[in-house]
C-alpha cells in the first residue's frame, strides 16, 4: 500500500512512518515542519527506497493537489494537527486554522483525487483524532464510539469539528473514510512540552516537577508504538464510515504517573541524595482541566482483534531508557518555542 501520512515528522506520525516502512508499505510523508516536528524522528528510514518526504502545509490546496497527482496514494493517514491543550488556551486561532480549515482543505483535495482516480473502493481516508472530543468523565464510565461529543478546550473543540467534517464528507460525497479517537500517547520522540518528557527532563536537570492542581486528573496512557500498530490495523481492516476508540487500558492519575517516573529514574540514574520525587511541585491548575479520560476498547478488540501490548510500567521504563540514551535528540529541541515555559495558565 502507498500511504500519504500527514504530520509524519511529528511524534505519532513518525512512529507510524517507521512502523509502516518496516512492514513494506510505501510512505509519502507530508509535513509543514512546524515547531513540534523533527526530521530526526524519521532518520532511521529516510534512505529507504519506499520513503519520500514532501514539505507542505495541509492548508495549501495547490501543494496538496500536486502531491496527490504526483504520488497517487492508495490511502491518506491524516495526523497533522496542533495538539497541545495548553497552547490552544494561549492561542486558539492556529488550532482552528490548522485542525479545522486544514482538514477541510485536505478532504477536498482527497475527494478530487479519489474522483479523478475513478472513485476506487480500495481508497481510504483515515482521520486520527482524540478522546478529548468526548469531554470529561466522572469516577466511573468509559468513552465509547457512541459517546456524545462534549469538547472542553479550544484544542478538543477544533478536533471535534474536524471529526464532523470527515463524517460529513463520507455521508455527502461518499468519500471512503475511517476515524480513530485515541487516549494520551507517550513514548520515544515525544516533543518536550508534554507531561512525561517534561518530567523526565526536569528531573535530570534538577528542576521542579510541575503537576497541575492536586494531581488527581486521570488519563488512559497509550504507548505510541502500540498506537501506530492500531492505526495501521484500522486503515487495513476498519469498516467504512466507522470510528474506533484506541486506548491503552492503563488509567493513572497524573501524580501516580509522575511518582512512577521518579521511581524508574531513581533506579536507572540515582541522585547523589534523596529521590527525584522530592522535586515534585504542585502548580496552578490548567483552566477547565478535564477530570478523567478512559476508553472502552470493545470495538477494536471484537471487530479487529487488536489490543495494546505494552503496560504503562513497561512503556514508561522504555521511554525513560530512550530519553537517557538520546540526549542529543532532546538537547537540540530545548531552544524551540515554548519548551521549558509554562503554557496555558489562562
Amino acid at each position: 500500500m502507498k500511504i500519504l501520512v500527514t504530520g509524519g515528522a511529528g511524534f505519532i506520525g513518525s512512529a507510524v512512518v517507521r512502523l509502516a516502512i518496516g512492514r513494506g508499505h510505501q510512505i509519502v510523508n507530508l509535513d509543514a515542519l512546524t515547531y513540534a516536528a523533527c526530521l530526526d524522528n524519521v532518520a532511521a528510514v529516510e534512505n529507504a527506497p519506499s520513503y519520500s518526504f514532501v514539505r507542505a502545509d495541509i492548508r495549501d490546496r495547490g501543494a496538496l493537489d500536486t502531491v496527490l497527482a504526483n504520488h497517487a496514494p492508495d490511502a491518506i493517514l491524516h495526523l497533522a494537527a496542533e495538539s497541545h491543550v495548553d497552547r490552544s488556551i494561549d492561542g486558539p486561532g492556529v488550532f482552528i486554522d490548522t485542525n479545522v480549515m486544514g482538514t477541510y482543505t485536505l478532504l477536498e483535495a482527497a475527494r478530487r483525487h479519489w474522483e479523478t482516480q475513478g472513485r476506487p473502493d480500495t481508497f481510504r481516508f483515515h482521520h486520527v483524532s482524540t478522546d478529548e472530543v468526548f469531554g470529561s468523565l466522572g469516577a466511573t464510565g468509559l468513552f465509547s464510539e457512541t459517546t456524545p461529543y462534549d469538547p472542553r478546550s479550544p484544542y478538543s473543540a477544533s478536533k471535534a469539528a474536524s471529526d464532523h467534517l470527515v463524517r460529513a464528507w463520507h455521508h455527502t460525497y461518499g468519500l471512503p473514510v475511517v476515524l480513530t479517537n485515541c487516549s494520551n500517547n507517550y513514548g520515544p520522540y515525544h516533543f518536550p512540552e508534554k507531561l512525561i518528557p517534561v518530567i523526565i527532563l526536569n528531573a535530570l536537570a534538577g528542576k521542579p516537577l510541575p503537576i497541575y492542581g492536586d494531581g488527581s486528573n486521570i488519563r488512559d496512557w497509550l504507548y505510541v508504538e502500540d498506537h501506530a500498530d492500531a492505526l495501521l490495523c484500522v486503515l487495513d481492516k476498519g469498516r467504512l464510515g466507522e470510528s474506533y476508540n484506541i486506548g491503552g487500558e492503563n488509567e493513572r492519575t497524573n501524580l501516580q504517573l509522575v511518582q512512577t517516573l521518579c521511581a524508574i529514574l531513581d533506579a536507572k540514574r540515582p541522585k547523589a541524595s534523596g529521590s527525584y520525587a522530592d522535586q515534585i511541585t504542585f502548580v496552578t491548575d490548567r483552566p477547565g482541566h478535564d477530570a478523567r479520560y478512559a476508553i472502552d476498547p470493545t470495538r477494536m478488540r471484537d471487530e479487529l482483534g487488536w489490543h495494546p501490548s505494552v503496560t504503562v510500567e513497561q512503556g514508561l521504563e522504555r521511554t525513560v531508557d530512550w530519553y537517557l540514551d538520546n540526549e542529543i535528540w532532546w538537547r537540540a529541541l530545548q531552544t524551540r518555542d515554548g519548551v521549558g515555559a509554562r503554557l496555558g495558565a489562562g
